[in-house]
């Protein structure tokens, strides 16, 4: 087995949005805003390789949408998910599978294009399988007020027409369970329902795909919580026992949104967990 990491693009989101009731003086030490109060995120990206399969966890946000849409974003920085996949000897052609931790738009707006001549969309992995979960597809298909925003039809149907959708059984807690290539699968309900967080075995690691459960370094400690969650109570639950058990068995958080550290690992403290060490993904692996 084989990993790469695949940086879909770099944006910009209100501050005081991505920490919600944290003062911005606290968060402003670890994700700096600039004059418009907008902090630097990534939409970074896991790309793993075995044999004849290519999961591709996540994609970003795509390139489909509206100037208007993106105006609102504030994109920077020259990554993109091509480039990226090139940069490690592979095109979108080759993905086999693409993990989908959620469906908001900027996890899985890369899984659809337009197609040749923009009269339409078509999946933007031709030879892959799109994965979600069965509860959190009716949840963004049928979505509720707050989050309406976030699931764009053109995302999520094009997918299903296209016969290219699969879904991971109801109560399962392993990907390809029968496979190599499996790895398991935390379940979190805070941030949206069923959003699904890979803990893969690499090199003797555990690497978890932390997505929006704790999605930059600034938002370790457990009331450091998005303004974007639906369940903010719960996800403090979920987040504590999802730290605790991170540093109980050593586990390395790999943040799908910090634009400037990309692993760490964490430590107890008397208030709680907190930041460890900062890993690049090559000073880890290679």
């Amino acid at each position: 087995m084989q990993l790469y990491t695949i940086e879909a693009g770099n944006f910009k989101l209100d501050g005081g949005a991505m920490f919600g009731v944290v003062p911005k003086a606290i968060w402003n030490r670890t994700n700096p805003a600039d004059a418009n109060n907008m902090i630097d995120i990534a939409t970074r990206c896991l790309l793993i390789e075995d044999g004849n399969k290519l999961i591709l966890i996540d994609n970003g946000a795509g390139e489909k949408q509206s100037d208007k849409f993106f105006s609102y974003y504030f994109q920077w920085g020259g990554h993109s998910l091509d480039a990226s996949l090139k940069k490690h000897g592979f095109h979108r052609d080759d993905i086999t599978d693409v993990f989908m931790t959620h469906l908001h738009f900027d996890h899985c707006g890369g899984s659809i294009q337009w197609n040749k001549d923009r009269t339409g969309y078509e999946p933007a992995f031709k030879n892959a399988t799109f994965w979600t979960d069965t509860n959190h597809w009716q949840w963004a298909i049928h979505p509720n007020p707050r989050e309406k925003a976030s699931f764009l039809k053109e995302n999520l149907l094009p997918m299903e027409e296209s016969e290219q959708l699969k879904f991971i059984d109801r109560g399962e807690t392993m990907f390809l369970k029968n496979s190599e290539l499996g790895f398991d699968i935390l379940f979190a309900d805070g941030h949206t329902e069923k959003q699904m967080l890979p803990h893969i075995n690499y090199k003797g690691k555990t690497l978890v795909f932390a997505a929006d459960l704790v999605p930059t370094v600034g938002h370790i400690p457990v009331p450091y919580l998005t303004g974007y969650d639906t369940r903010p109570l719960l996800t403090m639950v979920e987040k504590e026992r999802f730290l605790n058990n991170a540093i109980e068995n050593n586990f390395y958080l790999f943040f799908e949104h910090d634009a400037h550290n990309e692993i760490c690992t964490l430590q107890a403290t008397e208030k709680g967990p907190r930041l460890d060490k900062i890993f690049t993904f090559d000073e880890l692996f290679n």
